[in-house]
Parts: C-alpha cells; sequence; structure tokens
C-alpha cells in the first residue's frame, strides 16, 4: 500500500534539519541550524575539535552517539579550528566528575550520515559515504562489545550508480516498533529517486516508499499512536504520511 505525503511546512530558506516527536507534548520539534537555543558539549577528542555533526542517537546510559563528517557547504563562516583527519562516528559521555568525554568509535568510515541504535542496543547502524566516486554509500551494522567498542561491521545494503552518476545513500533513520530500519535517502539525479526505505535487521529490504521532493535528510515516527512518518528534505520541507501500519517505538 502506498504512503501518501502531505507537506506540513516549508519550504524554508536553506536545508531543512532534524525531527524530533515529542511524546509529552504530541508536537514535532522542528530543529534548524539558527533557531533555538544550543548548549555547547566541550569534550575533546584527543585535545581536538570533532569536525560538522550530522546526526545522533542516545543510549538507555544517556552516551549520546553522533556522526561527524566534514560538509562541502559550511552552514556559517570559516572553520575556527582545523579539521580532524578522519570522519567517524564519536561517542559522549559524562565521567565520574560528570564532566564531559569523547571518543572515536568506528575508524573504517569515510563520511557517516546516519546513526541509530537496535532495540536491545547490541548493535549501531551507520550509513556511511557521499554520492561520489571515490566513496561506497554503505549502510552497516556494528555489534557493540561489553566494554562499548565496536566489533568489524556487517555491511547490510550497498547503493549503487547507473549511467547517470552514483545513488545517493541513507541520510537519517529510525527503527519501527518491530526493529526494522526505516530510512531515507536517494535523489532525483540517479538512482530510483528519493525513497523511504524499510529494511529488516538482516538488511532484507522490505518495501520502499517515493518520497514527493528531492534530497530526504531525516525521519521519525510521530503522532498519538506514533503511526505518522515525519520527513525533512534539503529543500527547507517538512512532509508526513501514515506509515501504512507501522508504528515507531519510542
Amino acid at each position: 500500500m502506498a504512503w501518501e505525503f502531505e507537506r506540513v511546512a516549508g519550504p524554508f530558506e536553506g536545508s531543512a534539519g532534524g525531527v524530533i516527536w515529542d511524546s509529552t507534548r504530541d508536537q514535532v520539534l522542528f530543529c534548524t541550524v539558527d533557531e533555538g537555543r544550543t548548549v555547547a558539549v566541550d569534550a575533546l577528542l584527543d585535545g581536538k575539535y570533532h569536525n560538522q555533526p550530522s546526526d545522533l542517537v542516545v543510549d538507555r546510559q544517556h552516551r549520546i552517539y553522533f556522526t561527524d563528517p566534514r560538509h562541502a557547504v559550511i552552514p556559517f563562516g570559516p572553520s575556527i579550528f582545523p579539521f580532524l583527519d578522519h570522519c567517524s562516528v564519536l561517542r559522549l559521555e559524562r565521567n565520574d566528575r560528570r564532566a564531559w568525554t569523547a571518543s572515536r568509535l568506528t575508524y573504517d568510515t569515510v563520511s557517516p550520515r546516519a546513526v541509530l541504535l537496535s532495540h536491545d542496543q547490541s548493535t549501531l547502524y551507520v550509513a556511511d559515504g557521499l554520492p561520489r566516486p571515490e566513496q561506497r554509500r554503505e549502510l552497516r551494522a556494528y555489534p557493540i562489545r561489553a566494554d562499548g567498542t565496536l566489533e568489524h561491521p556487517i555491511v547490510l545494503h550497498v547503493f549503487g550508480e547507473d549511467h547517470r552518476g552514483q545513488h545517493r545513500g541513507i541520510e537519517g533513520m529510525c527503527l519501527d516498533c518491530d526493529g526494522n530500519i526505516v530510512a531515507v535517502g536517494g535523489w532525483q539525479r540517479s538512482g530510483p529517486g528519493p525513497l523511504v526505505y524499510v529494511f529488516a535487521p538482516t538488511g532484507a529490504v522490505i518495501e520502499t516508499h517515493p518520497v514527493p521532493a528531492d534530497l530526504p535528510n531525516k525521519c521519525c515516527f510521530g503522532g498519538p499512536g506514533l503511526d505518522t512518518l515525519y520527513v525533512t528534505t534539503g529543500g527547507g520541507h517538512l512532509y508526513r504520511a501514515v506509515a501504512g501500519g507501522r508504528r515507531g517505538s519510542l
């Protein structure tokens, strides 16, 4: 059954950022770069500042996993501090003195785009790679060891290319209540176009649904029954669709 998307807001000037469902207030929190209050986490990685985070997820121990790529378009002015010599998934957590500390988790990513934890939090899903000839666009599953480090990943899905160019991979992910990965990616330039993908935890593609705007960025479930999927786009749109019986997971 096709999902019927409707535009909720936008287009705004510039790319639409993240989107979060606040179940305590029954509202969508639509996050942009230049609006809202922010509090900086001052943790350094080996004495250096991180790059340009693009996605995050928080585990039950209140640790923050986030993707840390370098973006081609700088959102505001030149970089004050030099970029790291790698683009990785990092983790923030508090030490015994409640100070934030940063650690590097991945050593094989080239431009991580999105990150997600499995229901039992034993697996870290990572979408990696930009649509460039030198980069592979992959969805990976990293088993998490007892000490918090990652094992070698299983590649769940690889995005290809055609005569028009490289296919754009995943930019945003969330879980449904059955533990499946609901992801957004693709573009009109090549491949099957902008899509919502539903992957089983094994990587099998269960279903796909077209998104009516280019460059889908992030997604989350919302609504009183968590049965509506909200999607932001690179064109500054916010869309939603009743997710055909799928429901999100808190």
